[in-house]
């Protein structure tokens, strides 16, 4: 018999997962019912219910996938796209470039532009592209996890309606701790993960689909190449009359993201991004008087994701395994370009908070004598 699974407590301070509140973890242990269960419906509409409150959008198709962020990226390329469509993604980071694996995997032919990593794609790159081009869709990373930079999107979006495409965002990292404008921004198809500042486990993705988006969908002359993915089905399920059966959701994890939103709207969403901006503030702060310098400009610093460059003579590796195993402190790796060169400290949701501020300075401080 192997021994009951008693994993040590960590603080989570990387780029996801983030620390999960005890009443969420409470909502997992949650009776198990059925996935059609009347309860359980109702649960459903809540939760798309408060996805649209944190999306800021009235969109009618607003759920989650079940499945991770990742697959909350994919749904959105395969229903958009079909066979020699193009699709302009913007790439400034690990997950960018995840964008354009996908849309060569859909048959669609990529158009790609590039920032340097750490830096955010120009609009004027946009408009440049689009004039040689005349895309399906435009993609692009709101918050790009690999390099902590934040994209301005207002301006992008504009250009990409004026020339007649729709409009893509990753809002993995971003959701519910700095502001998302779906409706405001004109996104036509946007994604999160329920790992980050939403704070719940890995295994939900947040998604909302446009009223134009949708269109292009109903319109397909080919079946979505992802069956699981199909959201014909999948919004039959969430949101349809009869809700007609299309898999066995995740009903445990249902229950925690309905529990997690909760505790999201009960904050407030202004007052959420407050926190995550102040106590970035003091991150900041406490890190720069140690002679760390950050990889971003400060205008375009996502609060919730830190991407810091590791002083020189100090060993990546070996910090790190130090802070989690005398500390039971997490912190990520850089990726990409900058493994072995930057630290990813994540400030996401429940994670967010002045006492793992301060208790991963002071472990720093004696670390890195």
């Amino acid at each position: 018999m192997k021994k009951e699974f008693n994993p040590t407590a960590r603080f989570l301070m990387g780029p996801g997962p983030s620390d999960v509140n005890p009443r969420v973890l409470q909502a997992l242990a949650s009776p198990m019912i059925g996935h059609l269960d009347p309860q359980f419906i109702q649960i459903m509409d809540e939760v798309m219910e408060m996805t649209r409150e944190v999306f800021q959008t009235t969109n009618q198709v607003t759920s989650v996938i079940s499945a991770t962020g990742s697959a909350g990226m994919e749904t959105c390329f395969v229903n958009l796209l079909e066979q020699g469509d193009t699709a302009l993604v913007c790439v400034k980071g690990v997950f960018g470039n995840r964008m354009c694996d996908i849309v060569e995997r859909c048959g669609a032919n990529l158009v790609r532009i590039d920032a340097p990593w750490g830096k955010p794609i120009d609009p004027s790159q946009v408009k440049d592209a689009l004039g040689k081009c005349s895309p399906k869709l435009v993609a692009i990373v709101h918050a790009e996890t690999s390099t902590g930079v934040l994209q301005p999107l207002e301006e992008i979006s504009k250009i990409v309606h004026e020339a007649g495409a729709l409009f893509i965002v990753d809002a993995v990292t971003s959701l519910c701790g700095t502001q998302v404008k779906v409706d405001e921004w004109n996104i036509d198809a946007i994604y999160s993960g329920t790992q980050k500042c939403i704070s719940a486990p890995p295994g939900l993705s947040p998604v909302s689909f446009s009223p134009q988006s949708i269109k292009v969908m109903d319109s397909r002359k080919t079946k979505v190449q992802s069956w699981y993915l199909d959201l014909s089905m999948i919004r039959n399920y969430w949101a349809g009359a009869k809700r007609a059966y299309h898999h066995t959701g995740p009903i445990s994890m249902v229950y925690s993201i309905h529990e997690a939103l909760r505790i999201v709207l009960e904050e407030g969403l202004e007052a959420r991004f407050a926190r995550h901006k102040q106590n970035h503030i003091k991150l900041r702060d406490g890190l720069e008087a140690m002679g760390f310098e950050f990889l971003v400009a400060p205008e375009y610093r996502l609060p919730m994701l830190n991407a810091v460059k590791i002083p020189v003579g100090f060993d990546d590796a070996i910090i790190r395994s130090r802070l989690l195993n005398e500390y039971n402190i997490e912190i990520g790796a850089g990726l990409g370009e900058f493994a072995g060169k930057v630290w990813r400290i994540g400030l996401m949701g429940e994670s967010c908070t002045l006492n793992h501020i301060n208790m991963l300075l002071a472990a720093l401080k004696q670390i890195m004598v």
